[in-house]
């Protein structure tokens, strides 16, 4: 479904991505875990071509590109890839000036040329999908972090994807919130959603992730299935960050 061919990607002289080779299978949920700065949401952005990497190949499916010193993709092609897959941000960015049902129906009618009545009975079986039909005609400004986010998850689905790809889904929310979301993205990795995530949330990395891959500095460190790389790691790096975001964790559910 998704593979990735020693992706490297450069911000001036700085390397964030470090030959990196790395396949996800349809129907999987691969958690991407590190400290930060470590390459996580990078290497997520690369995937959907938001960032364009300096190296490497980036399949989806049937559809490759190859990037390298001297070779130019299309626009188009990166379009045609891109639109393969649906964003999730830390921060929601919904539109403020839209309603809920109308953020969702955005992409399908804007970009899809879907009529109207067709767009909106979509947006509201989504919207249904993560909770918040009865939220359908609110204003961003009156819902929650957690209510944003299910409804910028229902909008991400719209277009059916071929991946769903999560960037720190969780992070700007507080834990009651947080299980919210949570529990929209477990239900739709029940459901067979190929997702890719970037988190530093551990409940949601464990819960709802099927693979995780641990990066630091730009490298994979260590993955594999989620229960041994959470339960049982290798690398002695893995296992003191593991331990750290446990710690914090049970700090925050504690302050709470």
């Amino acid at each position: 479904m998704i593979e990735l061919k020693n992706i490297e990607k450069r911000f001036g002289d700085n390397v964030v991505l470090r030959d990196i080779s790395v396949s996800m299978a349809e129907r999987s949920v691969t958690a991407l875990v590190g400290p930060s700065g470590g390459g996580k949401s990078t290497l997520l952005r690369c995937i959907n071509l938001l960032e364009l990497p300096n190296a490497g190949t980036v399949r989806i499916g049937a559809e490759a590109l190859t990037f390298g010193t001297g070779s130019r993709v299309a626009t188009g092609d990166i379009q045609r890839l891109r639109r393969q897959t649906g964003m999730v941000f830390q921060n929601f960015q919904l539109f403020p000036h839209r309603t809920a049902i109308e953020n969702v129906m955005e992409g399908l009618t804007v970009v899809l040329k879907w009529p109207e009545a067709k767009a909106r009975a979509r947006a509201m079986s989504l919207l249904e999908k993560v909770g918040m039909a009865q939220k359908a005609d609110a204003w961003p400004a009156t819902l929650s972090g957690g209510q944003q986010q299910r409804v910028a998850i229902a909008r991400a689905l719209a277009p059916s994807p071929r991946v769903l790809l999560c960037d720190e889904p969780t992070s700007a929310l507080d834990p009651e919130l947080a299980q919210e979301v949570v529990d929209v993205l477990s239900r739709l990795a029940d459901e067979g959603t190929t997702m890719v995530m970037a988190t530093h949330d551990l409940r949601l990395a464990s819960t709802v992730a099927g693979e995780v891959i641990f990066l630091e500095a730009g490298e994979i460190v260590e993955k594999g299935p989620a229960a041994a790389v959470f339960g049982r790691p290798e690398r002695e790096r893995t296992k003191r960050f593991i331990a750290t975001l446990r710690q914090e964790q049970q700090t925050s559910a504690s302050a709470t």
